[in-house]
């Protein structure tokens, strides 16, 4: 197979750009949480496409923020630490707001890479761009980062994603593939299935409540041709989380659930039973311990030694 190509590629921006859409696109199936809501992505997840001339190794990370609270300085590690040893950047923006203070952010982040790997630039919700608008939005971007060579695309309506993959595998390296052929991702089905709950929180509760909760599956069982069983707790950071959560008479997590059981069942292909609970843990999000133990572990820079 020495015509084989294989190469990691880290996909950043900042929240809400399009950025998991784009590996599922890319994938052919859903493997990364997607909503239209911001921060969606907490962790960097690894989607893995293979065919027979290449592996490509996408790294989707969660987006690049101003942060509120140590989780979001987690996430920002996350997507800084996923650009370092990789062949290429996609650094996707968002075509329709046009460049935002969280993309000079992110600018700032790659130029102060030791040695930054190409980078693409992505535009992507071209489809919401008027066509007189176009050229616009293009020199807008640009100066952002210069080096970076540009592409229009649209992932939703899947508009200039062959384009982008092409281009993707020209600037990987020939090599051995470094996973199975079968593999799409490091996730096992239990981490999928923990972030397909947290999505359906994110698609039914209002405001700020879907960004203060986490997800814990307690028992994830098979049990053969009747399906798999699931258990799993909610963590909320406020009292007053929990009735939202829970709703009416139990309304909301069932609405919830039903909308997450859909997307494993669709995920994994087969009958799923879901059991959800809500447990408070106050302001977990600014709590290292329990951010250690919800598998959110953030670096202290060492502080140069005084001479």
């Amino acid at each position: 197979m020495d015509n084989f190509k294989t190469g990691f590629v880290a996909i950043i921006g900042h929240p809400n750009v399009g950025k998991s859409t784009i590996v599922n696109v890319f994938l052919g199936q859903k493997v990364a949480s997607v909503t239209h809501k911001a921060q969606t992505t907490r962790k960097r997840q690894l989607g893995i496409l293979t065919t027979e001339e290449y592996q490509i190794v996408f790294l989707d990370t969660p987006g690049i923020h101003t942060p509120h609270h140590k989780l979001g300085e987690f996430l920002n590690q996350e997507a800084e630490r996923a650009m370092k040893d990789v062949d290429l950047i996609l650094w996707v923006v968002d075509a329709e707001v046009g460049p935002t203070s969280e993309d000079s952010t992110v600018a700032l982040m790659l130029g102060s890479l030791k040695k930054c790997p190409p980078v693409y630039l992505v535009l992507n919700k071209m489809d919401k761009v008027a066509e007189e608008k176009i050229e616009e939005r293009v020199n807008l971007f640009t100066p952002l980062f210069p080096a970076a060579t540009l592409f229009q695309i649209s992932a939703l309506n899947k508009t200039g994603m062959e384009e982008l993959l092409a281009a993707t595998v020209s600037r990987i390296p020939f090599g051995q593939a470094e996973y199975d052929a079968d593999v799409i991702t490091d996730f096992y089905e239990r981490d999928i299935a923990a972030e397909l709950i947290r999505e359906a929180c994110l698609i039914h509760l209002r405001s700020e409540v879907p960004h203060g909760v986490n997800i814990r599956i307690d028992e994830f069982t098979e049990r053969g041709e009747i399906g798999a069983l699931i258990h799993a707790t909610i963590f909320v950071e406020r009292e007053s989380q929990k009735g939202i959560i829970i709703g009416d008479g139990g309304t909301m997590l069932k609405r919830i659930g039903i909308t997450a059981r859909k997307e494993i069942e669709s995920m994994s292909n087969r009958k799923v039973f879901l059991e959800l609970r809500v447990k408070l843990e106050k302001d977990w999000r600014d709590d290292e311990m329990l951010l250690t133990r919800f598998g959110y572990k953030i670096e202290h820079k060492k502080k140069p030694a005084r001479k």
